[in-house]
């Protein structure tokens, strides 16, 4: 019932689509035009019925034009079938060898930045179509000849190829129906305005009925064949897998399968190649017209190509009848929309744009594969520069005292930039360098070990800080060579003074007197920088803090991070116990936070987080804390066990039952005052139990009917 109700009108609008484009890749690679009907026939049937990508529509592809034409001008027409059929081999061995994820390795820089080279090429060539005259052989013969074009007299041609690009350009925006497809809309206007006003431009031309051309081994060395199937391969194959992806975010049914679709496109190149037509591959035009249409099965993918079939055998006379300049002009579209402005923005914004320009004008310039290669040799020394790229600061902190900071890989291509910034400190002055180092190699830490002693003899001081990784004390004691490393600690912003401290090598009675000062210096140097813009916006607007967080005095809980908030984001309140007194019970520093921060900033959520091994739940476990002390007053409002511990807890156990029933006493308390019983009535408050675990780093919620 959905192949009736779905995939045949589906069918219907891919084939109307399929057509004309088929017959304009077959003329723009220099193949004979049945060629690339079979080759939409067998995209169609073939690679739909075994497709890992159902959805996706198969047939000759514009990215492919650049490279058929110039196997058609080497090997013949008749060889390069036999070239296609042996890269479809080639194709179902790498599908078969799971290869077909590895495809998506390569750089989407490079893959855009070819498809933008040949969409150049496309409309370089295709130009000359629409003015009457015939595409040359290269790129530059093209571009050399060009202006003798425009001087030329093609006045029917060129207004044939006008009307099919103004109407493939505006005929999506005033018509939004998916059965009257740009592309036939725009070839069907020029065939019938063209022959309606008896204009003499050149047409298709079809044999009387179909000839198949069969593959024959080409005439050339060996090694040329080879070169010529793993490029065809290799393209196709990564065209067809891009696009597979790509479909796959336009709907919300079964994944793609790549291996199997690499196979299924393996063995319909070879069976196109068999008959005598163009290269196959996954089509992201008909792909995303497949699925706008409405398909959900590869049975709209197959009907297409049966339809495809029936229409080649029974109307020649009426392909025929189409100008060539409106075919040509139909490809020039086509590669003006290859070259992406999006894409541009895109790898510009993710500093990419050097191996997608690389790319595209070696594959303009030179052929397919240099500017492939080339591209890939860019994008692999980008990264490289990335990978090896480290930041080094370096500033005065006081009259003689200078910090160095150093950031990132530390590799020997950094090591120039690295001495002359080291250098530029001045001579007999303290130097504190900090290093922030995921990985450090000997060349780099030749050059800090060379500086060092030298700045030492010039009757300077140097002292070193390790932050994450012991990097240069590994160096010096000759254990260097493990490759880039996670950091032992969390980053200072997350970790205790005496985890990062430690490396200060600070006499042990000094260490608590300087620790806050140290902390203070460290948020100013590398914290504050980062955080001021929002702070000081918050300062500006003024706090409004989604919650009301009452919580443990305990040191070793702190809300922001087990929270994973931020400046103006918690309303905390913290004393020992998480308590919160009743409304009557005469303490009005949590009774004032209650108030103001429901009634003046409206928060929405009041929170009372305990926690594993609360000294004040010890504490009332114990009975230590007496009345005539000010724990003792204080922990009167804590909550005890409403039972009984169960008989064999364990000490563990009994301590985690009493801090929940604190937590759901505290919890009771927040409803004696009248500010909290208002907002929830009104259905603007809600209270939240919380218990964390320090020992698991683990947040638990309380349930409010269990408990």
């Amino acid at each position: 019932m959905v192949v009736f109700r779905r995939d045949v009108p589906a069918s219907v609008v891919v084939f109307l689509i399929a057509i004309p484009l088929s017959l304009g890749i077959a003329a723009a690679s220099g193949a004979p035009l049945f060629a690339g009907l079979i080759a939409a026939v067998v995209g169609g049937i073939v690679a739909g019925a075994l497709s890992g990508a159902p959805l996706q529509v198969s047939g000759p592809a514009a990215g492919l034009t650049v490279i058929v034409a110039g196997t058609v001008a080497e090997f013949g027409w008749a060889g390069t079938v036999a070239i296609v059929a042996m890269a479809g081999a080639l194709q179902i061995v790498l599908g078969l060898s799971r290869l077909g994820r590895a495809a998506l390795s390569l750089s989407p820089a490079v893959v855009h930045g070819m498809l933008a080279g040949i969409g150049i090429v496309i409309v370089i060539s295709q130009v000359h179509v629409v003015l009457g005259g015939a595409a040359l052989s290269s790129p530059l013969a093209n571009l050399r000849d060009l202006p003798r074009q425009l001087m030329g007299h093609h006045d029917a041609s060129v207004a044939i190829g006008a009307l099919t690009m103004v109407i493939l350009v505006v005929w999506p925006r005033l018509v939004k129906a998916s059965l009257l497809p740009a592309a036939l809309i725009a070839v069907s206007a020029a065939t019938a305005v063209s022959t309606l006003a008896g204009l003499d431009v050149p047409r298709v031309s079809l044999p009387d009925t179909p000839e198949l051309t069969f593959p024959r081994w080409p005439d050339a060395p060996w090694s040329s064949v080879a070169l010529a199937a793993v490029t065809i391969a290799l393209v196709a194959s990564v065209e067809s897998l891009l696009s597979a992806v790509a479909v796959d975010k336009l709907h919300d049914g079964p994944r793609a399968n790549l291996d199997r679709e690499l196979v299924a496109q393996g063995t319909a190149n070879m069976v196109s190649g068999a008959l005598g037509g163009l290269p196959v591959t996954g089509v992201i035009v008909r792909s995303s017209a497949n699925v706008a249409a409405g398909a959900r099965t590869r049975a709209s993918a197959v009907l297409h190509g049966l339809w495809l079939a029936v229409f080649v055998l029974a109307f020649t006379d009426v392909l025929e009848l189409i100008p060539m300049s409106a075919l040509a002009a139909v490809l020039v579209v086509v590669g003006i929309r290859l070259v992406s402005l999006a894409h541009l923005r895109t790898y510009a914004r993710h500093r990419e744009l050097p191996a997608y320009l690389v790319t595209a004008v070696c594959v303009v310039f030179t052929d397919l594969m240099v500017g492939v290669a080339a591209g890939i040799g860019v994008a692999l020394v980008l990264t490289l520069y990335r990978l090896a790229r480290c930041d080094i600061r370096r500033t005065q902190r006081e009259p003689g005292l200078w910090r160095v900071t150093i950031t990132g890989t530390l590799a020997f291509v950094a090591a120039g930039r690295l001495r002359r910034e080291l250098n530029a400190v001045p001579a007999g002055q303290t130097v504190e360098v900090d290093l922030h180092l995921d990985y450090l190699d000997h060349g780099a830490f030749d050059a800090i070990e060379e500086w060092r002693e030298a700045y030492a003899r010039g009757g300077g001081q140097v002292r070193v800080e390790e932050i994450h990784r012991d990097w240069l004390h590994r160096a010096t004691s000759g254990r260097l060579g493990a490759g880039k490393t996670p950091p032992h600690h969390p980053p200072r912003f997350l970790a205790s003074w005496s985890q990062w401290q430690a490396a200060q090598h600070l006499c042990p009675n000094d260490r608590p007197v300087r620790a806050m000062a140290a902390g203070i210096d460290e948020f100013q140097r590398t914290v504050a920088p980062l955080v001021r813009p929002h702070l000081a916006d918050l300062a500006a607007k003024g706090q409004q803090p989604q919650q009301l967080f009452i919580t443990c005095a305990d040191s070793r809980l702190v809300p922001n991070m087990i929270t994973a908030s931020g400046p103006g984001d918690l309303f905390c309140v913290r004393n020992v116990g998480n308590i919160v007194p009743p409304h009557d019970a005469g303490d009005h520093s949590v009774g004032a936070a209650v108030e103001y921060a429901v009634d003046v900033l409206g928060i929405a959520t009041i929170t009372v987080c305990g926690h594993s091994g609360c000294g004040a739940i010890r504490a009332l476990i114990a009975g230590s804390a007496t009345e005539d002390a000010a724990l003792g007053r204080w922990l009167r409002h804590a909550g005890a066990q409403e039972s009984p511990p169960a008989s064999g807890a364990t000490e563990d156990e009994v301590e985690k039952q009493a801090c929940l029933a604190n937590i759901r006493r505290q919890l009771d308390h927040l409803h004696t005052y009248p500010s909290v019983r208002r907002a929830e009535a009104a259905g603007r408050l809600r209270l939240v139990g919380m218990y964390f675990d320090l020992a698991e780093a683990r947040m638990h919620v309380l349930d409010a009917v269990s408990g």
